[in-house]
């Protein structure tokens, strides 16, 4: 074995880099793609429970009328809602703007204050309507 160091960098890792909002960001974007996709599940089972008949569907409506139901939607929303806006921060950045750094931490936080502020918004709404 050689006592000889190369002279080639050493990768990044976690150890080098500071935490800021746009890294808390793309991990939210990845976490709440993977909820989409349990969130999908559950809109299949809606589907397959409206196609299947009434008992089907009342099973179904009685989930998602608990409590526990109710929580299910309400992080659902969130999550799509929080995703469709990381979303649309990386279409911005693609057409290269909001690269510099104030400007991708301003919007890392106005995607999780805008997220939550719309997915009140529209629970509000949907507590007011029905």
């Amino acid at each position: 074995m050689s006592d000889v160091k190369s002279a080639r960098p050493l990768s990044p890792h976690l150890t080098i880099y500071k935490f800021r909002p746009t890294m808390a960001m793309s991990i939210m974007h990845r976490i709440t793609g993977g909820a989409l996709y349990v969130g999908t599940l559950f809109f299949v089972w809606w589907l397959v429970a409206a196609a299947s008949g009434e008992d089907a569907y009342d099973a179904f409506s009685g989930f998602f009328g608990s409590i526990v139901g109710e929580i299910i939607l309400f992080g659902y929303s969130w999550a799509l809602l929080h995703h469709a806006l990381g979303g649309i921060r990386h279409l911005t950045w693609d057409t290269g703007h909001g690269l510099q750094k104030e400007t991708s931490t301003r919007l890392a936080q106005m995607t999780l204050v805008g997220s939550l502020v719309a997915t009140l918004v529209l629970w509000l709404i949907i507590v007011i309507f029905t």
